[in-house]
């Protein structure tokens, strides 16, 4: 696998440079109140354009993964981090940069007996709390298959239940080397159950990337697989080999083909499909809410005090040395 010569991209994969007043002031902020974000950690070819638009997807649980994926840049390691305040942190910032739409994510944890569950719980209900109109949407790993973590997630009501499927079912084992297709299957099938069961508007959603070795016909029979368990959202996005110590490219896909699996996919009945280079999990997530206008409008409504307008107040700033600094009480009026 290292000794495999890195693919020069075509011509239609191209990225921004990061730069911008957007990205500056975000990266400032995640700095200063100590967060992650998997556009760094893993390299995303997005991170200028979504940066510049003050748009992130936040990694929870620290930097490090107890899982070593073919495909993935993140640090694999033995996790040190436990921090209480995280999901208050993420929170400040989602309200800070007045966010309508945010992903939150982690690494894999599983030397934690929740997997992480109870954190990802956490963080949903502190963005409800301090920005009551931002859509949650959460991309969860498997927890090893475990009905009790996802039901605690679930319990939080996210807008948008995030589980990836990575790739076709052959290749789970050199991509996804603790994963399982069924399982990860099971987990959206899971999800989807219990918001039915509670009432609950949450969406389902999933991820495969092209490029490495899969058939087109192991591709349409990944997407049947998915909304055979009714899965709402389908993100399909180039694999991009991140250093060379990583699974290569196999093959890069035209746009013309992007463009033709998302019609195919949506002729299965996805509510939305995003596909394309270099298109993400997160990519554009806040267009892909299927009802997003009417949820925005009703959590608007809820926050909004009767006959007042709502005042979108920071609960911190970060000052050019990158320390957290509270913001001074409002006002009256």
């Amino acid at each position: 696998m290292t000794d495999a010569p890195v693919r020069r991209h075509p011509e239609w994969i191209r990225s921004r440079i990061p730069s911008g007043e957007g990205y500056r002031d975000l990266k400032q902020l995640v700095r200063g109140l100590t967060l992650n974000t998997v556009c760094e950690e893993a390299l995303c070819p997005n991170l200028g354009e979504c940066w510049d638009q003050r748009t992130a997807t936040i990694m929870i649980l620290g930097d490090v993964c107890t899982r070593a994926c073919g495909f993935c840049a993140v640090e694999t390691g033995r996790p040190t981090w436990h921090d209480p305040g995280e999901p208050a942190r993420v929170a400040q910032a989602v309200r800070h940069m007045g966010l309508e739409h945010v992903v939150v994510t982690s690494v894999a944890r599983d030397d934690l007996p929740d997997g992480g569950a109870g954190v990802f719980a956490e963080a949903i209900r502190e963005i409800r709390r301090l920005a009551p109109t931002t859509g949650v949407e959460v991309l969860i790993p498997d927890f090893d298959g475990h009905e009790g973590p996802l039901r605690v997630v679930m319990d939080a009501a996210p807008d948008i239940l995030d589980h990836n499927v990575e790739t076709v079912e052959r290749l789970q084992r050199p991509v996804r080397k603790r994963a399982r297709y069924d399982r990860s299957l099971q987990v959206l099938a899971r999800a989807r159950a219990m918001a039915r069961a509670s009432g609950a508007a949450v969406h389902t959603k999933s991820s495969v990337m092209v490029g490495l070795g899969e058939t087109r016909e192991e591709l349409s029979r990944t997407f049947a697989d998915l909304q055979a368990v009714d899965c709402d959202i389908l993100t399909i996005g180039q694999y991009l080999r991140p250093t060379p110590a990583h699974l290569p490219v196999e093959r890069y896909y035209h746009p013309d083909e992007f463009a033709a699996m998302r019609e195919e996919a949506l002729a299965l009945g996805f509510l939305h499909v995003e596909s394309g280079p270099l298109v993400r999990t997160s990519y554009h997530a806040r267009d892909q809410v299927p009802d997003a206008a009417r949820r925005a409008a009703e959590r608007s409504a809820a926050a909004r005090p009767a006959g007042e307008g709502r005042r979108i107040l920071p609960v911190a700033t970060v000052d050019a040395e990158g320390r957290v600094v509270p913001a001074p009480a409002p006002g009256p009026g």
